[in-house]
């Protein structure tokens, strides 16, 4: 399992119990988080939807990843995740996501992170721990395990 950098999700950036009306409510709140942590300038929101458009980032599991397109890399200000749980689900696309992991990357780091996650995202246990975490420490040793956690 890869180790995501502490400074990459910290807790500031991680929100349990939130709700959505739809999914573009989900990524509206995504990018506000971004914007927030101070991770991407206001621009990237709009990004994001443009990537669903063209490429849905829902991966299984209740997990949908949504980031910018290639070209809103001009905004990010900071390589940053950011955690939104949305209990009740929201529908995507006829899935049903109770998580969103959100991504701020410039260059190919995105792609980095984006393996990073999959370790733990495609882990049902894992994901299912992620869906029903009940505070953010949870979501940190999940996302974020210390060396005694992570197998050699």
């Amino acid at each position: 399992m890869v180790n995501l950098a502490a400074d990459v999700l910290t807790p500031a950036a991680v929100r349990l119990g939130r709700t959505a009306r739809d999914k573009r409510d989900a990524v509206d709140q995504c990018g506000r988080l971004l914007v927030e942590i101070g991770a991407v300038q206001p621009p990237y929101q709009a990004a994001m939807h443009e990537r669903e458009e063209s490429m849905p980032t829902y991966i299984g599991e209740g997990v949908a990843i949504p980031h910018g397109t290639d070209e809103s890399r001009r905004h990010v200000l900071r390589t940053a995740l950011g955690v939104l749980q949305f209990p009740d689900g929201v529908d995507w696309d006829g899935n049903r996501v109770t998580v969103c992991i959100t991504i701020a990357a410039d260059g190919d780091q995105h792609i980095k992170l984006l393996s990073a996650l999959a370790a733990v995202l495609l882990d049902p246990a894992k994901a299912a721990q992620l869906r029903g975490a009940m505070d953010v420490e949870t979501v940190l040793s999940l996302l974020n395990p210390t060396d005694e956690e992570t197998p050699a």
